[in-house]
């Protein structure tokens, strides 16, 4: 397989309206982001993933977007673009930005005149279809809605939409429009971008059967349909294959026979991707289910394409709450789990507040909830007559809101967050939890991160090597080894609340890093140890 510099690289991903605010207005802003990179480059991250900052009504946190040209005024302005990114390269920073290509806003020009009529010039840059029987099309759900169809009054038909009301989805069939796309996208990369992380991108073709399907509320019918991959190949014959840039892409309901079709290094389609197995099928921590996924993938793409390792992003509830221990063992947990990503087969993934390990957030009331996901699927249920306070309990674990609060930079006000009032409340536990005393400390989570990627940037067996689950069928301890040619690494995890004795032999090893001072050979509870061999 071949050896890239992304392959190489750990992303520290920026979700830059809850990083870091210079203007007082409550929101992070790119001024912000510019000025926290010397800490991002202290932790070890070589490649800056950043959110959507394009000009959009904020319906669904920038993921709406009106304008992929410009930036949207709480972000700054582009001006403040172009100095995070040359300052960014000054540092040796590379810099992705959300390629967000399966909708637009509702307010972007192009929809505004398709809207306008049958006759619009842009009508076929969306998805309209007649009333079937008076009502819509079929009975497919949204991601956010109860439907993925919205009635236009105004021209008598329906619009899709794969997420919000506000989202409607583009027409991929429509050659103009895939060329518009195209020529979008060469203007970010011939400014200078490293890359895109490719939001929802095996959603772009539609499924051209329109009947309605068994259960609407398994999703996987709105991804992975015919034509998907003549699309991605044709955007890397127009735009991607002539340059040296990244991409990943998100790509819900797929198994590992689907990925390597979107990964496979000979179909020049993606160089990586995000998976969801893990996310969407294990709300809390399933040890076999776990390693399971890491076998099939690691099989489905050996020798084929590249996997991305992460267990937490804007998205889904911050690894050490929903996978670990956020109380007594926080710390160790936050350890072991970072030690899993880095470790295991792929690019590691870092969210912001992870590497010292943030927790999640319950919040006593939906009104303090800024989610549209978790507030539409909220007031669908409450209309259903179920109990309001059972509703919020049962959403609030998965809530994308726990991701998403203010990064927790010191003890200060607003988690030194902003001077004004932040757009979402800051976590409670800023005042113990924050980079400040963090980096303070030599046996704290950020410092474990610093020296987890530095041991991966000084062994390829930790990049390019092969992978093997030593006790599949352990429900408490996931031990794996690592290996290339001359180097061989035995990583052993206790990922229980429980001691265990080590379950292999380790004399021939050196210990290189471990997340406790322990010294016995009884693992502690969610100890985490990584030993090296150097084969003569």
């Amino acid at each position: 397989m071949k050896r890239t510099w992304w392959k190489e690289a750990v992303v520290y991903q920026v979700y830059w309206r809850s990083f870091f605010d210079t203007d007082g207005d409550g929101y992070g802003d790119l001024e912000g982001v510019r000025q926290k990179l010397p800490y991002i480059k202290e932790l070890g991250a070589d490649v800056v993933w950043l959110n959507p900052f394009y000009v959009s009504p904020d319906k669904d946190n920038g993921y709406d977007i009106a304008d992929y040209y410009g930036v949207m005024d709480r972000a700054g302005t582009m001006a403040d673009f172009e100095r995070l990114l040359k300052e960014a390269h000054a540092l040796g920073l590379k810099v992705i930005l959300d390629l967000v290509v399966n909708h637009t806003s509702n307010q972007h020009q192009w929809f505004l005149e398709s809207k306008k009529g049958k006759d619009s010039p842009k009508r076929d840059y969306y998805i309209w279809h007649d009333p079937v029987q008076g009502k819509a099309p079929n009975n497919w759900r949204s991601y956010f809605e109860p439907s993925c169809w919205e009635w236009d009054k105004h021209s008598g038909q329906y619009y899709y939409h794969s997420f919000a009301v506000e989202q409607p989805d583009l027409n991929w069939e429509n050659k103009e429009l895939r060329h518009e796309i195209y020529k979008m996208m060469r203007f970010w990369l011939d400014k200078g971008i490293d890359g895109f992380r490719m939001d929802v991108i095996n959603l772009l073709a539609k499924r051209k059967d329109l009947s309605d399907v068994e259960d609407p509320y398994n999703l996987s019918y709105l991804a992975n349909n015919p034509g998907i991959h003549e699309y991605l190949q044709e955007m890397h014959e127009e735009v991607l294959g002539n340059y040296n840039c990244m991409t990943v892409g998100e790509i819900p309901f797929v198994t590992p026979k689907e990925g390597a079709l979107y990964v496979d290094e000979e179909r020049q389609e993606l160089n990586t991707l995000f998976h969801f197995q893990i996310a969407d099928e294990m709300p809390t921590w399933d040890m076999l289910r776990f390693k399971e996924i890491q076998r099939e993938w690691y099989e489905g793409l050996k020798g084929r394409g590249w996997n991305s390792q992460f267990l937490n992003n804007h998205d889904h509830t911050r690894q050490v709450t929903r996978y670990g221990n956020d109380r007594e063992h926080r710390v160790a947990s936050a350890k072991l789990l970072a030690t899993l990503t880095h470790t295991l087969p792929g690019m590691p993934y870092i969210y912001q507040g992870e590497e010292i390990g943030m927790t999640g957030v319950t919040f006593d009331s939906i009104e303090d909830y800024q989610d549209i996901a978790m507030k539409n699927r909220y007031a669908e249920e409450v209309d259903k007559g179920r109990n309001e306070n059972e509703v919020l309990v049962s959403l609030q674990l998965l809530s994308r809101d726990n991701s998403r609060t203010p990064m927790q930079w010191n003890d200060k006000k607003e988690a030194g967050f902003t001077q004004g009032i932040p757009w979402m409340s800051v976590n409670k536990n800023y005042v113990e939890l924050n980079v400040e005393k963090d980096m303070q400390r030599e046996d704290s989570v950020f410092r474990y991160y610093q020296r987890l990627i530095q041991l991966r940037k000084s062994n390829e067996a930790l990049v390019y090597g092969d992978f093997k689950d030593l006790l599949p069928s352990d429900e408490s301890l996931h031990v794996y080894e690592r290996s290339l040619r001359e180097e061989q690494f035995l990583i052993i995890l206790n990922h229980s609340e429980d001691s265990h004795p080590i379950p292999v032999p380790t004399a021939s090893f050196d210990l290189v890093l471990q997340n406790l001072n322990n010294e016995t050979s009884q693992l502690q509870p969610y100890e985490a140890r990584i030993y090296k061999k150097t084969i003569e």
